[in-house]
C-alpha cells in the first residue's frame, strides 16, 4: 500500500510573497545594521528629488524593526489574509495592499516630519476590518464590522491619546483600518444577482 505523500499549495500568492519578502528585509536589515530599512523599508520626510523617497511610500510596509515586530504582524496577516485573498483574488488584494501602504505612507510623510514608520500594522488592520465583510449580503450592516470597528479603532484612538509618543503607529492602525472599511463597502461590494426567471415545473392541465 503506497501512502500519498501531501503537496505543498502556495495557496495565498500575495500573501506568501509578502511574508517571504518581508522575511528577506528583515534579514538584510540585521546584516547591515539597519541601514537598508533606512533606504528603503521605511518612509519619513526626505527629498522629493529622490526616487527612493516615493518608493518608500510603499516599501516601508515590508520592513520591520526586529522579529517580535514581524511575527506579531504576520501571525495576524496569515491568519486573515488567505480567506480574503481566496474571496476578493489576488490581483484586488495586492490593489488593497498598495492603496493601504501608500496612504498610510502619504499621511506619515506629510503630517509627521519628525519620524519614521515601517512595518505592515497598517495592512493588518486593513485585513481585519475587511474580513468582517465575508458574509456581506446588500443592503445590510454586518453586525461583525461594528463589533471590529468599535473594539479596534476605538482601541487605537484611546492609545493614541494616552501614549501621544506612539502617535505615528497608531496612526497607521487607523488608516489601515479606514481603508479596509472604505474597501468592504466599495471595491468588495458584492454586486446584485440578476433576477433568475421563475422555473417552470410542472404543468397538469
Amino acid at each position: 500500500m503506497k501512502i500519498k505523500m501531501p503537496k505543498f499549495q502556495y495557496n495565498a500568492p500575495v500573501i506568501l510573497t509578502m511574508t517571504i519578502i518581508s522575511a528577506i528585509a528583515l534579514v538584510l536589515n540585521a546584516m547591515t545594521g539597519g541601514r537598508s530599512n533606512l533606504a528603503l523599508f521605511s518612509v519619513y520626510r526626505s527629498s522629493l528629488a529622490s526616487p527612493l523617497t516615493y518608493l518608500r511610500f510603499f516599501t516601508h510596509a515590508l520592513g520591520h524593526a526586529d522579529y517580535t515586530h514581524y511575527i506579531n504582524n504576520f501571525t495576524m496577516i496569515l491568519l486573515a489574509g488567505p480567506m480574503i485573498e481566496e474571496k476578493y483574488g489576488s490581483k484586488q488584494l495586492l490593489e488593497m495592499i498598495t492603496i493601504t501602504a501608500f496612504v498610510t505612507g502619504l499621511i506619515q510623510f506629510i503630517f509627521f516630519p519628525k519620524t519614521v514608520l515601517l512595518g505592515a500594522s497598517g495592512i493588518v488592520f486593513m485585513l481585519i476590518l475587511l474580513s468582517s465583510f465575508a458574509n456581506y449580503k446588500k443592503g445590510c450592516i454586518p453586525i461583525t464590522l461594528i463589533l471590529v470597528a468599535i473594539i479596534y479603532l476605538s482601541g487605537q484612538i484611546i492609545n493614541a491619546i494616552a501614549n501621544p509618543n506612539d502617535g505615528v503607529s497608531q496612526m497607521a492602525h487607523i488608516i489601515g483600518g479606514l481603508c479596509g472599511m472604505l474597501f468592504g463597502w466599495v471595491i468588495a461590494n458584492p454586486k446584485e444577482e440578476a433576477e433568475k426567471p421563475a422555473e417552470i415545473t410542472d404543468l397538469k392541465i
